[in-house]
């Protein structure tokens, strides 16, 4: 393992959105969505560069007049359809930028804490290469069933208490570290051995419809917002 290995941030970030128009720039706890995840990235001594690739204009006038620090990518006109997978987008992004490590979050994940995300690279740093990559999960004690209404982690012959249930573990999109290497040798961000990191469901939520959005700002506005900081 290298001494200080250097960790950039990767968040991507669509102009248009199918099912909550406009939202990665949508006012959200009185500041654009797009700019929390930023202020958050900011406070983590980890990481070393922010990179932003966008195809919005809106965000790109952003970045430069509040943001000047953030590396902005225009996203190139290949990588825009909504079929393109993530990892494709990844893989031009760390093109881009040399670095150890990449951490990929989201602007749709405004509550994840910066030390939160600094744990998760501390983590996956002290573990690797027992490791070689890391997501961000979700842990649950709820009685799940899959799509022909058999039980998944429990058995319905025997009512469990949900707290006595075995936790399983949902992939919650917040947080993903992987290395160049391994992006690019399985087209996949998580490598063979992934390391999941558990998060607090309070910071986990991702704004994917309008009622996300709703419950989100209710939650930011109850908070507070502090004011923007300026980029790495």
């Amino acid at each position: 393992m290298v001494n200080s290995p250097s960790v950039v941030a990767l968040v991507p970030m669509r102009h248009h959105s199918q099912r909550v128009p406009g939202k990665n720039y949508r006012p959200l706890g009185g500041a654009p969505l797009y700019q929390h995840i930023l202020r958050t990235l900011q406070a983590c001594p980890e990481i070393a560069e922010i990179l932003v690739d966008t195809d919005s204009p809106d965000i790109l006038a952003g970045l430069q007049a509040g943001y000047p620090r953030v590396r902005a990518v225009e996203r190139p006109p290949h990588l825009r359809a909504d079929a393109i997978p993530m990892n494709e987008i990844l893989a031009y992004d760390t093109s881009l930028v040399e670095a150890d490590f990449y951490l990929q979050t989201h602007s749709t994940n405004p509550l994840l804490r910066p030390a939160t995300v600094s744990a998760a690279i501390q983590a996956l740093l002290a573990n690797y290469p027992a490791y070689d990559s890391l997501f961000s999960v979700t842990r649950l004690q709820t009685r799940l069933w899959d799509q022909l209404g058999r039980a998944i982690n429990h058995n319905p012959a025997i009512l469990l208490q949900t707290q006595d249930l075995p936790p399983v573990y949902e992939e919650n999109s917040c947080i993903y570290i992987f290395t160049r290497a391994e992006l690019i040798r399985r087209r996949n961000r998580l490598g063979e051995r992934p390391m999941m990191f558990a998060i607090d469901a309070a910071e986990a939520w991702d704004i994917d419809e309008e009622l996300d959005f709703q419950i989100v700002d209710l939650l930011m506005r109850s908070r507070g917002n502090p004011e923007p900081v300026e980029g790495k």
